[in-house]
């Protein structure tokens, strides 16, 4: 027998762990964050200047319910309808945990994206109707990456520190 694999039945287990453990984690009551853009309504048609067709900038986007212990926030741009995965189209972090991000602006570090990459990355759909989901999450830390890490880079740094959430989903087709 291996000693130490068997509790003793009259011992009692004490939680050890600080009151903070898993601060940030999956199984934290995540908060909702209202994301929305002054250019179009959730569920609704991106404007061709936001796309690789018009001026292929960044749309305005607003948010409300930013918790205030946020130190920063990240934001994930994709295409969950392209032809073989999910298509990255922006990823910014350490952003500052303010209410708007401007028109053509980068308010933050910028990822590499699907288009092989730095920075953002229109709507171009090959073809049909495609949805883009503008994510934002509230982490309760800054993130240690370099400009130009990937989306999985990113999502890994950001396991464990999510406090908020929310997401813009906008349409797009090439006419």
């Amino acid at each position: 027998m291996i000693s130490g694999c068997i509790q003793n039945k009259n011992e009692k287990h004490t939680n050890t762990e600080s009151p903070d453990a898993g601060k940030g984690d999956e199984n934290m009551d995540i908060q909702n964050i209202k994301v929305f853009s002054s250019a179009f309504e959730s569920n609704g048609t991106i404007p061709r200047k936001y796309t690789c067709n018009g001026q292929n900038i960044n749309p305005p986007l607003e948010f409300e319910g930013i918790p205030e212990e946020a130190d920063s926030l990240v934001l994930i741009m994709d295409d969950p309808d392209a032809p073989m995965k999910t298509f990255t189209h922006w990823i910014v972090w350490n952003i500052e945990p303010i209410a708007k991000i401007e028109e053509d602006s980068i308010q933050g570090v910028e990822g590499i994206t699907d288009f092989r990459k730095i920075g953002y990355g229109g709507p171009c759909p090959p073809s049909g109707t495609h949805r883009y989901f503008f994510r934002v999450y509230a982490l309760d830390r800054q993130l240690e990456l370099k400009a130009g890490a990937n989306r999985k880079e990113l999502e890994s740094e950001m396991i464990g520190h999510i406090i908020a959430e929310g997401e813009l989903m906008g349409k797009y087709s090439k006419t």
